[in-house]
């Protein structure tokens, strides 16, 4: 096994995503993370945290999970509605970061409806039904079990609750697409070098995006994991695709069950 970088020494994941090396990445570049996520989208990281907002559509009194939260600027928008947010990621940096600039004891005192847990994504600390939605923005490409990941928000949102993914896609337009790659492939590195502290990072954000799923194979996978009314629509011309999704109620989820055992009938 190759020795781990060290604390100083620039962190790059691959796509194997070993969880230490995916975590120590994004670790060293919590700091200047929002930052250059707005530089390298060119402002469309706002674009897209306003409408996962809008499909998550947050209220007051509901408990909300946003999974691989990073440094927490999503959270915060979902959190301004009143809901009660738990911000959770796998990088401990990345919830050292978030608690300092929203938490109890930074300037100002925080967001009180605001918390922040570190969490692994594909075995989450928290009890089954436990959210009314559940969100996860630009982190299941970095998980090394996304369908695992995918059953486990599953398992701790309440049934009628909501799931709303927001993810880099696969731009349906050849043309397009061709841009696309192109921007990855010649120009994100440059900039990535001139904004962050660790550029290399952004070489195996260019790979992930590369080797990750189409809109429809992700839908596919949201379904096989149990949720339902699963829909998508494209955001930047397919540069990022936002799924939702609901858990069937008790009943609904029964009836599927039985269904399933029954003997198949006749077409």
């Amino acid at each position: 096994m190759a020795p781990h970088p060290s604390e100083h020494e620039p962190n790059r994941a691959d796509l194997h995503k070993d969880p230490s090396r995916v975590s120590g990445m994004f670790d060293q570049v919590a700091p200047g993370y929002d930052r250059t996520n707005t530089v390298l989208s060119m402002g469309n990281d706002r674009f897209w945290r306003a409408a996962t907002t809008r499909a998550v559509a947050p209220r007051r009194g509901q408990r909300i999970l946003d999974l691989a939260a990073g440094t927490g600027a999503s959270s915060v928008a979902l959190a301004r509605s009143g809901a009660d947010v738990v911000a959770a990621d796998f990088s401990p940096g990345m919830i050292a970061e978030g608690t300092r600039r929203y938490g109890t004891g930074s300037p100002g005192g925080g967001i009180r409806n605001l918390s922040f847990v570190e969490a692994d994504a594909t075995d989450l600390p928290f009890g089954d039904d436990e959210f009314d939605a559940v969100t996860m923005s630009f982190g299941l490409r970095n998980v090394n079990e996304p369908k695992k990941a995918l059953r486990e928000l599953l398992r701790v949102t309440r049934p009628g609750g909501r799931l709303v993914i927001c993810e880099f896609s696969q731009p349906p337009s050849k043309a397009f697409h061709g841009l696309y790659r192109f921007y990855n492939d010649r120009v994100l590195p440059v900039v990535a070098k001139t904004v962050s502290s660790n550029a290399e990072a952004y070489d195996y954000l260019n790979e992930s995006i590369r080797d990750w799923p189409d809109q429809r194979t992700l839908s596919a996978w949201i379904r096989q994991a149990g949720w339902t009314d699963v829909a998508h629509r494209n955001l930047s011309m397919g540069i990022v695709a936002l799924h939702r999704a609901t858990k069937p109620a008790a009943d609904d989820a029964g009836d599927a069950a039985a269904l399933s055992e029954s003997p198949a009938r006749p077409r």
